[in-house]
């Protein structure tokens, strides 16, 4: 994973910062943002980028679920789905890339155990 990131680490910290100067709790805060993000039927990528605040901040699976509920009503069934599919994704790009680097970490240790 490039370390190099100053678009991606921009907007991290802008996720951070509003949590910060946000009126409401920092869990609740998150279930607003991804309402929001469902709403305008953001793509894989923006939810990816609210998932490590999002677990930070205590946000479970079954929080997810009931905003996926929630605002079904209001914007429909496909949308519903489609946010689903694509948070889905982004859970499981990372669990990937975490699985990476414990790999490339249990790697390090092993190849530093064998030069010694």
């Amino acid at each position: 994973m490039p370390t190099d990131t100053p678009v991606f680490d921009a907007l991290v910290g802008i996720t951070a910062a509003s949590v910060e100067q946000g009126l409401l709790e920092p869990h609740e805060h998150m279930l607003a943002r991804l309402a929001a993000l469902v709403a305008v039927d953001a793509p894989t990528t923006s939810y990816l980028l609210n998932l490590g605040t999002a677990a930070d901040v205590g946000v479970t699976l079954e929080d997810v679920q009931g905003v996926l509920v929630a605002v079904a009503p209001i914007i429909g069934t496909p949308r519903v789905v489609s946010a689903a599919a694509r948070i889905t994704e982004a859970f499981g790009f990372a669990i990937a890339v975490a699985d990476a680097e414990l790999e490339a970490e249990a790697e390090a240790i092993a190849n530093a155990g064998a030069d010694a």
